[in-house]
């Protein structure tokens, strides 16, 4: 079977009211920027830190989407990013997802506001799709700046596509809607 395009992608994300949590016009799902275009940061530390982040990524993926969630009762943003994989590939790339996670604690990297430090902690397998994983990052921020940085992601297999949601907080925790991954799920499982 033939991995699902960009355009096949976008046609089972989320669109302006399938999600009344979100402001209206915000979900808009995107395709990566091109390769060179944009801001680059280095690998983090880690080779199996920066394998958790290149999956959940949809680095290497046949195709992938990006959706950003601008929740109406929160300032900190959720997302999601949808990949389409050749047959058995999106296999292999949740077997490195689960290496990666048993190896992967703590890892320095550099993004938007500079140097940082991240704990990675797994979290309780949730049961959606044909598997999926669970973890927090979080990165020390400083009281100053409101406490630390928590992100949960929540990545799930289903079929030949892995989709990867993420939910952030500062000072705080998150989780992204458990209703809302379902449905997303369903929509790939139902497009395969």
């Amino acid at each position: 079977m033939a991995p699902l395009t960009s355009a096949q992608l976008k046609a089972v994300a989320f669109k302006d009211g399938d999600v009344p949590q979100v402001h209206e016009g915000s979900i808009e799902a995107r395709d990566p920027k091109p390769e060179g275009s944009g801001s680059t940061f280095p690998p983090v530390s880690v080779p199996a830190c920066q394998t958790l982040r290149d999956v959940i990524d949809g680095r290497g993926s046949h195709a992938r989407v990006f959706q950003t969630f601008d929740w109406k009762d929160d300032i900190w943003p959720g997302g999601s990013t949808l990949a389409s994989y050749e047959d058995g590939r999106a296999e292999q790339r949740f077997a490195d997802l689960r290496q990666s996670l048993a190896n992967c604690r703590t890892y320095e990297g550099e993004g938007w506001v500079g140097k940082f430090t991240a704990t990675v902690a797994p979290a309780p397998a949730p049961s959606f799709g044909d598997e999926a994983v669970s973890y927090t990052e979080t990165i020390p921020m400083g009281a100053e700046r409101g406490g630390d940085r928590n992100e949960t992601f929540v990545v799930v297999r289903s079929g030949n596509t892995i989709v990867s949601f993420s939910a952030l907080n500062v000072g705080g925790t998150a989780s992204f809607p458990t209703d809302l991954i379902t449905k997303q799920v369903e929509r790939l499982r139902a497009a395969q």
